[in-house]
């Protein structure tokens, strides 16, 4: 995750210091008041500009100060809770990690957690369900990298949570862990459908969840524009009838990783991009189209379809698409969903 700290004072200035020490796995970027920085963070004169920027690049601001600060420095920018970043506060003498925006679908929750048990502070979170320990549709979802098509029905399905009504499950794909709160082959009123048919209505209000589980292979020629690429993947996708949400990653040959086209396609959508060598490839099982000039490029017959097998470790649900020198498929990765399952802020 990309995390931005954002302090005030010197003592702050500290705190965020010792932060950022902590959380080596993710990308944390320093903040600092003008008047107490150092050589390693960016010094800033005024907090609400400051997060004017920050809030559209990261996806999660770490204030150090008084939670009044922070709320009138975000409340300009807050827009859903389905793309809006984690947003959490300290005290300056972190006592005290509170989730203030974000919780579930952000992971507000998770990193408040862990920063109190790193710096042995108490998290604060006042989502019902957490405090409950109750089963939430928004932390099950994002858990599992599954897509929320309906944000009012995810709300409908909580609440009825706190009620102790059963919600109606179904889904397409493997599981473990179900909640007893959940009823299969039961009519409910409310309930979870995990598929990815967007048509599949089973209960009077249905959340229906989409799993964010296909890999898009990729193969072009050198030169390639990132405009060229986009334009072949959309209507691929539009030939598939797919959503371009559902990609989870970008795979393509090794001879591709310093493609500038294929990069920016994948940093414009912030998907990872993948490339393997052509004796992996080859290695790939199944029936592939193949193309001899590819293999005298190349070395290896395709590039799109063997690398999204390759790295999907799943089946093809698109073979070969080809338009304008570019090569695209889609295979899809296996899915287990698991209940029990926490947020990777990675």
């Amino acid at each position: 995750m990309k995390i931005a700290l954002l302090s005030v004072t010197e003592q702050g200035r500290i705190l965020s210091q010792k932060i950022a020490n902590q959380l080596t796995e993710h990308e944390v970027q320093r903040f600092c008041y003008y008047r107490h920085t150092d050589e390693t963070a960016v010094s800033f004169q005024n907090i609400a500009k400051q997060t004017e920027i920050l809030f559209p690049e990261f996806g999660a601001l770490i204030f150090i100060c008084a939670c009044g600060i922070a709320v009138r420095s975000i409340a300009p920018y807050l827009k859903s809770k389905a793309s809006d970043p984690a947003v959490l506060v300290l005290d300056d003498n972190g006592k005290f990690v509170i989730s203030l925006l974000s919780g579930h679908l952000g992971g507000a929750n998770a990193l408040t957690e862990i920063i109190a048990e790193k710096l042995h502070a108490v998290p604060v979170i006042t989502t019902a369900t957490d405090t409950g320990k109750l089963f939430s549709p928004d932390s099950f979802a994002s858990a599992n990298d599954l897509i929320i098509t309906d944000l009012s029905a995810a709300k409908e399905i909580a609440s009825a949570v706190l009620t102790g009504e059963k919600i109606g499950f179904y889904s397409d794909y493997a599981y473990q862990n179900k909640p007893g709160i959940l009823a299969e082959n039961q009519n409910c009123r409310t309930g979870i459908c995990i598929t990815a048919n967007p048509e599949q209505e089973l209960f009077p209000v249905t959340l229906l969840l989409i799993p964010r589980n296909l890999v898009l292979g990729i193969g072009c020629r050198k030169g390639t524009s990132a405009g060229q690429i986009s334009e072949t993947v959309r209507k691929a996708l539009d030939f598939a009838q797919i959503p371009e949400n559902r990609i989870c990653a970008v795979s393509s040959i090794d001879l591709k990783k310093t493609e500038p086209g294929l990069l920016e396609f994948c940093q414009n959508r912030k998907l990872p991009f993948f490339t393997y060598s052509a004796e992996i490839l080859d290695s790939a099982k199944g029936e592939f189209t193949a193309s001899d000039f590819v293999k005298h490029i190349t070395g290896i017959d395709n590039i799109c379809e063997r690398s999204a097998v390759i790295h999907s470790h799943g089946k093809l649900i698109l073979r070969k698409f080809a338009e304008n020198g570019v090569t695209v498929a889609l295979a899809e990765c296996p899915v287990m969903l698991d209940f029990h399952k926490r947020r990777n802020l990675s």
